[in-house]
């Protein structure tokens, strides 16, 4: 169970209006950037520059893709999945980016925790018609 209270109600998206499906499975190892935050009441420009944000960092090297959640009551979680630890360096030190954090922190966070880990094991599984869609990555190693 999360210690993280519920945070004030905030609009969400439709889901309807966001695609359902969770970034594939690559050959690990590579690392996942996991952003949670608890929004501020002021979001005037956020969607605005986190769609920027989404077009840029697909710009970096070694960049897989992400994945963003919200619930509710709030709480947003995006994990950004990299190949190595130079595109996450990459990426914190873009110009644009860093501008955008050093707002976000002024306008449109309560808090935020960032963390970054290294996968060590990656799997997918999707559901298609007449069967399972075989799944990628790595096999879970054998308990002995």
């Amino acid at each position: 169970m999360s210690d993280h209270r519920v945070a004030p109600d905030v609009p969400v998206a439709p889901a309807a209006s966001v695609p359902v499906a969770p970034v594939a499975a690559f050959e690990p190892p590579y690392y996942a950037v996991v952003f949670t935050s608890v929004p501020a009441a002021d979001r005037d420009g956020y969607d605005e520059t986190a769609s920027r944000m989404g077009e840029l960092v697909q710009r970096i090297p070694g960049f897989l893709g992400e994945d963003s959640a919200s619930t509710p009551g709030g709480l947003s979680v995006t994990v950004a999945y990299f190949r190595d630890l130079a595109g996450i360096e990459q990426w914190r030190r873009d110009e644009e980016h860093r501008a955008a954090k050093e707002y976000g922190r002024a306008h449109w966070y309560e808090r935020y925790s960032l963390h970054i880990a290294r996968v060590e094991q990656s799997r997918s599984f999707e559901r298609v018609p007449g069967g399972a869609r075989p799944s990628r990555g790595t096999p879970v190693p054998s308990a002995s």
